[in-house]
C-alpha cells in the first residue's frame, strides 16, 4: 500500500506562516485616489516591510498600511483644503503631492420648520455640546485597531445626495454636505461598512439618532438620524453587522442613512471606500 507522506508539524506551521506572511502584504485594498478637497491622497513610502512606519500630515498622524508589499500613506483631505503642493512626513522624509480644485454642486433644501436654522439659546447650547463630543471622537487615532478599508455600502438603497453638495436650507447657506445620503425606509436595517467598535451614541439635535465607529487609524464612521440604535458604546462589531435602523430623526426631510467618514480627522467621500463605485466629476 502506497503511503502518502505528510510534512512534520513544525514544518507546518513554517509554511502556514510564511502563507500568512504573503497574505498580510497584499491583505488591505487601498481606496481610490482623489487628490482633491474631500479626496484622499496615497502616497507609497519608501519604507522596509517589516517595519512598519508612521507618516505625519500636518502634524497629524495618517493611516498607513501595507498593499502590494509597500507601505502607503493615506491623507483624508478636508473640503476647505487649499489647492498646491502638500505633502507627507515619514522617517524624516517628504513626500510631496499636489491636491487640486472640485467643484461640488448645490443642493436647495427646504424645511418645514426653522427650528433647524434659527436655533434658541437652548438648542445651540445643546448642539455645542454635541458637537464637542464628536469632535473628540473624531481626532482619536487608534492604534490597536487594523482598519479593512474595503467597504461594503451599509444600506441598500439608492443615493439621494451626494458627498460635497453646497447646501442652502430654505435659501440660506450652510456647511458643505459631509457625507452620502441613502434614501431607505424607515426600519431598514444599517450594516457596519467594516470591522470596527462602537464609540458613541446618542440622540443628538441635528443627526438626530446616531452612531460612531472607530475602525482604526484614525477612520471613524458616522451613521445618522436613525429610528433605532442596536449597539452601545464599547462594543465591537465585524463588517455586515447591523448596527441600528434607518430613520428620519433630527434635521431631515425624509428617512435616510447619512453616512459620513473621517480620515484623520477629515471628512471625505464614502464612495472612496466603496470598491466598484463611480466618484461624480
Amino acid at each position: 500500500m502506497n503511503k502518502t507522506h505528510m510534512p512534520s508539524t513544525p514544518l507546518i506551521s513554517i509554511i502556514l506562516g510564511f502563507i500568512c506572511l504573503l497574505m498580510m502584504s497584499n491583505a488591505y485594498s487601498l481606496p481610490q485616489a482623489a487628490n482633491v478637497p474631500g479626496g484622499i491622497a496615497i502616497i507609497k513610502l519608501d519604507a522596509e516591510l517589516d517595519n512598519p512606519p508612521q507618516a505625519v500630515y500636518k502634524k497629524h498622524p495618517v493611516t498607513v498600511v501595507k498593499h502590494n508589499n509597500a507601505w502607503h500613506a493615506l491623507v483624508g483631505l478636508k473640503l476647505a483644503t487649499k489647492m498646491g503642493e502638500h505633502f507627507v512626513v515619514s522617517q524624516g522624509k517628504r513626500y510631496p503631492f499636489t491636491v487640486t480644485a472640485k467643484d461640488y454642486p448645490e443642493q436647495h433644501i427646504k424645511l418645514k420648520t426653522r427650528k433647524h436654522i434659527d436655533l434658541s439659546a437652548e438648542n445651540l447650547t445643546r448642539h455645542k455640546g454635541e458637537k464637542k463630543q464628536a469632535n473628540a471622537v473624531f481626532k482619536v487615532f487608534d492604534t490597536q485597531l487594523t482598519p479593512d478599508l474595503e467597504m461594503i455600502k451599509p444600506v441598500v438603497g439608492p443615493y439621494s445626495s451626494p458627498f460635497g453638495l453646497k447646501r442652502f436650507f430654505n435659501g440660506e447657506p450652510r456647511k458643505p454636505h459631509s457625507g452620502l445620503d441613502i434614501a431607505a425606509p424607515t426600519g431598514t436595517p444599517i450594516h457596519a461598512p467594516t470591522s470596527g467598535k462602537v464609540v458613541l451614541t446618542g440622540n443628538f439635535f441635528f443627526n438626530g439618532n446616531v452612531v460612531y465607529m472607530d475602525h482604526g487609524q484614525g477612520i471613524i464612521s458616522m451613521f445618522c438620524h436613525l429610528s433605532k440604535i442596536d449597539v452601545k458604546a464599547g462594543d465591537v462589531l465585524k463588517k455586515g453587522a447591523v448596527l441600528g435602523k434607518v430613520g428620519a430623526t433630527g434635521r431631515v426631510t425624509g428617512p435616510h442613512l447619512h453616512w459620513s467618514v473621517s480620515l484623520n480627522n477629515a471628512r471625505i467621500d464614502p464612495l472612496l471606500l466603496l470598491k466598484g463605485e463611480t466618484l461624480q466629476p
